[in-house]
This record gives structure tokens, sequence and C-alpha cells, in this order.
């Protein structure tokens, strides 16, 4: 079924409860050739919705609305880059072009691997999400959504169709690691947000624990012992940091990599994120 419209969709959705919603079909097609999933009924294709391919900016409110069908290759684009540049620094370490091409950020939230780049940017930067259904609408917290490995808090009918992040006034990005330096699944990634306005510092770590991870005491660390005007720190902040990361991470070992490794790589990568950032000691 191909809807065009989102009341068409939801509609569906309420009639078939059990549908299975595909967008760009990257992440639920391997699964589904590997024979680790099989759609229980109908399949809803939504990439037909024009409303979930377009975003907007709000200078007033200093935020981005990007529609769940956006996809990578969009979010790497202008003027979204320089609005988000952690989103679209994610999104270039996007599997290949063709992958970026049909990939979406809502698709991404769907299926809530630990492993799905955009995720750690959304957490790190406090995005909200819009779903809707037949009998309404309702926003919820990014962090909130997903509730365990490949878990997420949608209801039966709900839609994914928009997500909502702040533009912070300065610095972030986001890194990772993997088992090549291209078109490959993360070991570990980290995104890293300075808010100059308020003086704080968002630390999200994807692949290193059954959810996407917070860090609030490495953040709270980093933030608290940087002079913001010049983005210095005590000799010992950043290896404290990158402690402080290394130790809010949940790791697991498996045919990628080890715990330890990764326990290791986001504090790295961390501290990495931190020099890119113009923080010096």
């Amino acid at each position: 079924m191909h809807p065009t419209t989102i009341d068409e969709a939801t509609a569906l959705l309420a009639h078939y409860p059990g549908a299975m919603v595909l967008s760009g079909g990257t992440d639920a097609m391997v699964e589904i050739n590997d024979g680790h999933r099989r759609p229980e009924g109908s399949v809803v294709v939504v990439n037909r919705i024009a409303a979930l391919r377009s975003w907007r900016h709000d200078p007033t409110a200093k935020t981005l609305t990007v529609g769940a069908g956006v996809t990578y290759t969009e979010l790497m684009r202008e003027p979204i880059a320089s609005l988000i540049p952690a989103l679209a620094e994610a999104s270039r370490t996007v599997g290949s072009p063709q992958i970026r091409n049909a990939g979406t950020l809502g698709g991404n939230l769907g299926t809530s691997s630990p492993a799905g780049d955009g995720l750690p940017v959304l957490a790190a930067l406090d995005a909200k999400l819009t779903l809707a259904s037949e009998t309404g609408i309702r926003t919820m917290a990014a962090s909130d959504f997903i509730v365990g490995v490949k878990r997420t808090a949608i209801r039966p009918g709900e839609l994914i169709t928009e997500i909502t992040l702040p533009v912070v006034e300065g610095w972030q990005g986001y890194a990772k690691v993997g088992v090549r330096n291209a078109m490959v699944i993360a070991v570990a990634s980290v995104a890293l947000v300075f808010d100059r306005p308020n003086e704080s510092v968002a630390v999200a770590l994807g692949s290193v624990g059954p959810t996407i991870l917070r860090c609030p005491e490495a953040e709270m660390l980093l933030a608290s012992s940087l002079d913001w005007a010049t983005l210095t720190a005590h000799a010992d902040a950043l290896e404290q940091f990158a402690t402080s990361v290394s130790a809010a991470s949940q790791p697991i070992t498996d045919h990628r990599s080890s715990a330890e490794y990764r326990r290791h790589a986001v504090g790295v990568l961390a501290k990495r994120l931190a020099r890119r950032a113009g923080v010096s000691s």
C-alpha cells in the first residue's frame, strides 16, 4: 500500500494495526532478506508522502523541523548542514551514496538500532518527535522514544512524521569507528554539542549500550572546567572528560568488537571531538 498523505497512512495503520511501515528500507529489507524479520501482515510504504520529505527552519524559535522521510543525502546539503552540522556529519558516515539516497531519519528512529548514526545527534540535541495517528498527534523526546535494543515507544497505528531539533549556537560534531573506514556499522560513536550561550555541553554515545546513552557527569565535568570565552580548560580536563565518557558506556562484546575496545573508543572519540571544537588546555 502506497499512501500519498499522512492522513491516508494513519488510516491504513488504524485499519491494519500490525502493518509494517517502510520508507527507504535500508534496515528493514536487510533483516527481511536475511530471514531475521517477516512482515506479519500488510506493508505501508510511506516514501510517496510529500509532507514527510519536507523541512522548515524557524529562525525565531531557533529550531529545524525535519520530515521523517528526509534522506541522509538531503541532510548533508545546505542549509541543513550549516544549521545542524553534527547531523550532516553523521549522515555522511552512513553507508554508500545509494544507501544515503534511500535511508531516512525516520527509518533510523523506527529501527532504533543502538548503532544508528543519526540517533546520538538527536539525543545530544534533545530532539523532539511528532507522531500522528487517527486519534491525534503527540510529541515526545527522542531519548524517550527508544526504550531498548530495536524497541520503541511507538503505539499501534502511529507514524513518525517529523523531528524537531534546536539550532544551537556553538560547535557540534559526530565521530564513529568501525571495522573499516567507510560503509560500516558503528562499533562506537559519539555526538558532542557545545551550547555557548548556555555554557553547556551534551554528549551522546551510540553502539555502547542497549539504547543511545547520555553522559551527564562528563557533560558537567567539561562544562564546568571550561573558560567559555576562550574554550580553554585546566591541564587534565580532557583526560578526565574522556575517562568519564568511557565510564558512562555499557558495551557488550559481539562479533564486531569487544566491550573493552568500545569503552576505550568512546573516550578517545569524545576527546578528539572536543579538540576539534577548539578546546585546549
